[in-house]
């Protein structure tokens, strides 16, 4: 693939720098805040957008920040063109990656009792992502352009929690925890 070429991830950008723009210290924040959704490397947060304004996609400017100078992104006409481009894109199914299920298809090689162990840790992790959830649903009042879009993807990502909390249930009860 072209460096050029837009990917998944810089639909993800573009989206979340938005009407109002942001800067890359705000994406991560986003990407903290909603990694229930996808997961990427802060340091992707910092080069994409520099790469999407060489491309046109965003232009930038440089804001006061607390401690030095900050960039701010905000979309182009090209940006927002790509985005309608892209939503003349059938939307895929999301591809998950389930590692708790890889770990459990190795119970027969590693025994039930080390793959129950491994799972255990999974039920911080929903707590974690509930709690992180409940905060995503106060700041989405905080956004109303964006509130009715944003409950409805909290509402999505907490079915998804739930469907790992059930399953881990299931493989305890299954597994004899």
């Amino acid at each position: 693939m072209s460096s050029d070429a837009l990917t998944p991830f810089s639909h993800v950008v573009l989206v979340l720098v938005g009407e109002d723009g942001a800067g890359p210290h705000d994406l991560v924040r986003m990407a903290q805040q909603g990694r229930i959704y996808a997961e990427f490397a802060p340091s992707q947060w910092y080069a994409e957008p520099k790469r999407l304004e060489r491309l046109g996609y965003l232009s930038a400017r440089k804001e006061p920040g607390r401690t030095r100078p900050r960039t701010h992104y905000t979309l182009t006409e090209q940006g927002r063109e790509a985005l309608r481009a892209w939503m003349e894109e059938p939307s895929r199914f999301s591809r998950i990656f389930m590692e708790p299920a890889i770990r459990l298809l190795a119970a027969d090689l590693v025994g039930d009792e080390a793959v129950l162990g491994s799972l255990g840790p999974l039920r911080a992790e929903i707590e974690a992502h509930l709690a992180r959830l409940d905060d995503a649903d106060r700041i989405a009042g905080e956004l109303p352009r964006r509130e009715r879009y944003l409950r409805l993807n909290h509402r999505l990502a907490r079915q998804i929690v739930q469907a790992h909390a059930d399953w881990l249930d299931e493989v305890e009860r299954e597994l004899g925890k």
